[in-house]
């Protein structure tokens, strides 16, 4: 599953066309070589289009050049550069809510979870726009879930269960649910475990039906309700992914 850069591209594409009717407040000169470089950009010749960024920039300074040089960087695989580039932009336009957007795509991008949450979360005390506020949530959900499941990795429960409840309370992602499911039956807190598994199932997107079915039967065990458990992993059993988990443990109740 490559949550990382599916929502970040999608919507740097929808501002990176929407800015092109700006090129007339620039200067002639540089406005002709940014319109050059955002067709390049939408025919796919991402170089192409940052050499024509670049010449525009040499005649003017602007922050919209910064923006789409950085989206063409972005694409191009040149984080580095793409992050340069957008550091520039905010820096020019400090409310240019878009630039703080692609931004923390590009940390997002580049592992650092917690600064792009710090852009997206920028951008949400920025934008009016309900339909963009919903995609930089589901952005911020992704990151906070990255974090979380780092935490695990790390064995801090604690804080592996902020970040997660913070992933579900921006979006209901699946993942997020199956994390906090699989890390409450851990803890041994029935109850969330099953509450995580019950939401996974109802926000199932990209997960399969394998992990919080296999999850509420292992809370359903620790409750003492064995038909119920053996319910939820018979279930669980249909999914090869769990399979040899859910018969094991079907195996032990029995």
């Amino acid at each position: 599953m490559n949550n990382n850069k599916v929502f970040p591209i999608l919507l740097l594409f929808i501002l990176t066309i929407s800015l092109v009717s700006f090129a007339q407040e620039m200067s002639s000169e540089a406005g002709k070589l940014y319109n050059e470089g955002n067709s390049q950009l939408k025919a796919g010749n991402y170089n192409g289009a940052i050499s024509n960024y670049d010449k525009a920039l040499a005649i003017e300074k602007d922050y919209r050049i910064y923006y789409q040089k950085g989206v063409a960087q972005k694409k191009a695989n040149d984080l580095t550069g793409s992050k340069a580039s957008l550091e520039e932009c905010i820096k020019l336009k400090g409310d240019f809510e878009p630039g703080y957007n692609a931004l923390g795509g590009v940390y997002f991008s580049m592992g650092n979870y917690t600064e792009a949450i710090n852009k997206f979360e920028k951008v949400l005390t920025l934008s009016n726009n309900a339909s963009v506020t919903k995609k930089v949530k589901k952005n911020l959900s992704l990151a906070y879930t990255k974090l979380g499941n780092d935490q695990i990795s790390q064995g801090n429960a604690p804080k592996a269960v902020e970040y997660l409840t913070k992933a579900v309370e921006n979006d209901n992602y699946d993942a997020a649910y199956l994390s906090l499911a699989k890390l409450y039956s851990e803890l041994g807190e029935w109850d969330k475990c099953i509450s995580a598994s019950e939401n996974a199932l109802k926000n199932k997107s990209k997960i399969t039906s394998g992990g919080p079915n296999f999850y509420m039967g292992v809370a359903y065990k620790g409750k003492g309700d064995n038909q119920k458990a053996k319910e939820m992993f018979e279930k669980a059993k249909q999914d090869a992914t769990y399979k040899k988990t859910a018969e094991y443990e079907l195996g032990l109740l029995n």
